[in-house]
């Protein structure tokens, strides 16, 4: 399929981050439950799966998938995100939906601030002071100094810093390697390394959460599927934009099946930090067409 149906490409997107968000509203109900480490172990296992089967689809065999000179890179990329979602997921446990997105959001800021060192790209002025105002967002978000201010509001803030650099890594290891490549890597480190962890807090399941763990694989292989879909019909600038509906799914799961709380400073620092995101993303996207 190639790129030529925009459109298309905006509805999977929107429809991903449908399926992002329901997969992390089971991630938190499963993590209020049981370890966090058992929970992304499982949902791995299935992941991984998915993964070989799409190497063997899009590649032809296994060995040419995984086929990379730039193994360590790509191991790094797959232990980065595998921390990354357990991380995210202590947050949604300890601060809800609504918070964990409200403050995850600055991650295309963080993008945009380290393109530079990482991988040389020239940031200019304007994506300097948009990137300065998405983090005065997250400062009224998290609220430094005010009597409730909590220290655990900076597991998401450390999450996002965690993707934001598996994004920018992923960037510079599609130098070298195919998208199936680090795709591969990804779900396959990722497992092992859970793995290795992960067994040794094994906890016993209801029957009704195993359900619930089946529910969250597939949404999670599915979730994946449709990003797929998205990126070969349309460009990654023309979508990117829309993967902030996530927030917006993620936020009514949050009042309405987990009863979270939507403060005034979080819509607020929320509405900045991704009208600061999207001013990035358009700068960005102009440089590219200047090249």
């Amino acid at each position: 399929m190639t790129r030529n149906d925009p459109k298309l490409g905006i509805w999977l997107m929107i429809a991903t981050t449908f399926v992002f968000a329901l997969q992390d509203g089971v991630s938190r109900h499963l993590a209020s439950e049981y370890n966090v480490l058992m929970v992304v172990m499982v949902r791995y296992w299935f992941f991984a799966a998915f993964v070989i089967f799409i190497a063997r689809i899009q590649q032809g065999s296994i060995r040419k998938a995984a086929k990379t000179s730039q193994p360590i890179l790509q191991i790094f990329r797959g232990l980065l995100l595998i921390t990354e979602i357990c991380v995210m997921i202590l947050g949604f446990v300890y601060l809800g939906l609504i918070e964990s997105y409200a403050v995850f959001a600055a991650y295309p800021l963080l993008i945009a601030a380290l393109s530079g060192p990482i991988l040389g790209e020239t940031v200019g002025w304007r994506r300097w002071a948009a990137i300065g105002v998405g983090f005065l967002g997250v400062l009224i978000i998290l609220q430094p100094g005010v009597q409730v201010f909590s220290p655990l509001a900076l597991i998401p803030l450390a999450a996002a810093l965690m993707f934001a650099l598996y994004g920018l890594l992923t960037r510079f290891a599609a130098r070298k390697d195919t998208a199936a490549t680090s795709f591969f890597w990804t779900g396959v480190s990722g497992t092992i390394a859970i793995t290795m962890i992960g067994v040794f807090y094994w906890e016993n399941m209801t029957t009704p959460d195993w359900a619930w763990m089946a529910v969250l694989c597939v949404l999670g292989a599915l979730g994946h599927y449709l990003l797929i879909k998205c990126y070969e019909v349309s460009d990654a600038s023309t979508v990117q934009p829309f993967a902030y509906f996530q927030l917006a799914f993620g936020a009514v799961i949050g009042l309405f099946i987990f009863h979270e709380e939507l403060r005034f400073t979080t819509a607020l620092g929320t509405t900045i930090i991704i009208s600061a995101g999207l001013f990035t993303l358009w700068r960005e996207n102009r440089a590219k067409a200047k090249r």
